[in-house]
């Protein structure tokens, strides 16, 4: 990895789920067109779906997709660090050294732990104590920035409070990262106009066949009293220029059903590169990637972990 670059950090987790063009222009297409900037290191979080996912099969599945989508939307392992959580034992150690230096009422005001309990669910420990597992996997890497929405501003917070934790307990050690807010993040419409989500049913499927992508299109919600059907119009502008919808939408007044069928032939040419790249990514390529960056992620968290082990008094 380049010195002279700050590091970049963030985790995929494989909770399962098609991704949409909403989570493509959200999230992916964002990390995609920064990550090279940065030493940059991206970790498939499977320990931390360990906290919902109940299926060894289910995780298995959903790891293998996450990896694929990523690879066929133009992620490249050779500018970065792409490797699976599990493969670097270190993570899980670290974990349980943070969590010995922070208090239960400290844990007890992350977010996903407290809204849980508020509906009155029992949370199990390991959503209890997922907030110093996050702090490992930031801290042990000397990350200098995490990139996340404002709504994950508390994960960084407690890898730093971690991280400062330490170093006063055992000496300068650890890295205190910083967010890096994505205030820019495209809040991409659905089919119905409101939020993108799987949750509302109301998504364009990015790795959709044409067929799948027709379907969602002609289900766009539209307004026969305005000029132009704006759910339409809001989710053409992420394919074309303005300039050239503005002709568009003139030229096609009214014709609605010639919009959406423009709309999917747009969709259908963004997308079919990456559906047919998605299709030759074998579960053996997968495999190769991440224990290809296992190896070197490893080679970074035990030089980490050396200092660490001697700093406690466990390395006799």
């Amino acid at each position: 990895m380049t010195a002279q670059k700050k590091r970049l950090l963030t985790g995929l987790k494989p909770t399962g789920g098609s991704l949409h063009i909403g989570n493509y222009f959200g999230a992916l297409k964002p990390f995609l067109d920064m990550y090279s900037e940065y030493d940059s290191v991206l970790f498939l979080a499977d320990l931390h779906a360990l906290t919902t996912v109940r299926s060894g099969d289910e995780l298995r599945a959903n790891s293998f997709a996450i990896v694929r989508d990523y690879l066929a939307a133009g992620f490249d392992p050779s500018k970065a660090l792409l490797f699976k959580q599990s493969d670097v034992p270190e993570h899980a150690e670290l974990a349980w050294i943070l969590e010995c230096l922070v208090t239960v009422p400290f844990l007890m005001q992350a977010h996903a732990y407290k809204d849980r309990t508020a509906k009155g669910e029992e949370a199990n420990a390991g959503l209890f104590n997922y907030p110093m597992l996050m702090a490992a996997d930031i801290i042990l890497y000397d990350t200098d920035i995490v990139p996340v929405g404002e709504d994950q501003r508390q994960h960084v917070e407690y890898a730093r409070e971690a991280a400062s934790k330490f170093n006063n307990a055992y000496g300068a050690t650890f890295k205190e990262p910083q967010e890096k807010i994505l205030k820019e993040v495209a809040v991409v419409p659905g089919t119905d106009g409101r939020k993108m989500s799987k949750s509302y049913g109301n998504t364009i499927p990015l790795f959709g066949t044409k067929d799948e992508i027709a379907k969602a299109v002609m289900s766009i919600v539209t307004d026969s009293s305005g000029e132009r059907p704006e759910h339409v119009y809001a989710i053409h502008k992420l394919f074309r220029s303005e300039d050239e919808l503005v002709n568009i939408y003139e030229e096609n007044r009214g014709k609605y059903k010639n919009l959406k069928e423009l709309l999917i032939e747009d969709i259908d040419a963004f997308i079919a590169p990456m559906r047919e790249k998605r299709a030759l990514i074998t579960d053996d390529v997968v495999r190769e990637v991440l224990a290809n960056g296992s190896e070197k992620a490893r080679e970074i968290a035990s030089a980490k972990m050396k200092e660490v082990r001697q700093k406690i008094g466990i390395s006799l």
